[in-house]
């Protein structure tokens, strides 16, 4: 089978196009992180769209540092159905939350090394500005 065709994307396609190893593709299907994909006859996985958008939705919540414990948690109450919207509505407001929270800290942190820098450039400036020492008698 060659990495794309009609019916969708080869493991090493998928990987490739999303920036992960097929072993991790492969663990994040057997953990519940994106649903069983699709095969060929021969066995092959054939990655679709929807698959490769959930791959994406996976690594959004990975980047935001949710664990992945939370993770399976909220795929698994996908997959439940939309009798479980509240609760996911719940997860990811709560990882929004914690990522506002640390927003502002780097933002705090941010802040402060830009008046260590100001004060550093306005000490460099004011030893450029001053005379040089006078030559030691010879």
């Amino acid at each position: 089978m060659t990495a794309t065709n009609r019916r969708g994307l080869t493991i090493a396609a998928a990987a490739e196009r999303t920036g992960l190893s097929p072993d991790t593709l492969r663990y994040y299907e057997r953990i519940g992180l994106i649903s069983p994909v699709p095969r060929t006859a021969a066995g092959h996985r054939v990655y679709q769209d929807e698959d490769i958008a959930r791959v994406e939705f996976v690594l959004l919540l990975r980047a935001t540092g949710m664990p992945v414990r939370e993770m399976r948690t909220y795929f698994r109450l996908l997959r439940d159905g939309d009798h479980t919207i509240l609760r996911r509505r719940e997860m990811l407001a709560a990882q929004r939350h914690r990522l506002g929270e640390q927003e502002r800290r780097l933002r705090a942190t941010i802040d402060h090394l830009d008046r260590k820098i100001r004060v550093y450039d306005a000490r460099l400036v004011a030893a450029a500005e001053r005379p040089a020492p006078a030559p030691a008698p010879a």
